[in-house]
């Protein structure tokens, strides 16, 4: 990290936590630079597959407190 960031992210810590995360919201804002359009296409694309598959009867689904106990195990 730059002696400017540095410098800079240690008066920013002396900000109250509305403006820091008005601010956090903001700088990650102006990382997402690229055209977001194709991955939105993209999502459109799964999500109508996956819809027609549970419309079928082909998906299979895991129960949510199979899927809440394994993250429960991985995370504690």
């Amino acid at each position: 990290m730059s002696d400017t960031a540095t410098r800079m992210k240690d008066e920013l810590l002396k900000l109250d936590f509305q403006d820091r995360a008005e601010l956090a919201h903001f700088l990650i804002g102006t990382l997402d630079v690229e055209d977001e359009g194709d991955v939105e296409e993209a999502w459109h694309e799964e999500l109508t597959r996956r819809n027609a598959q549970i419309e079928a009867g082909t998906a299979v689904g895991i129960p949510a407190e199979q899927v809440f106990q394994a993250l429960r195990e991985k995370f504690s």
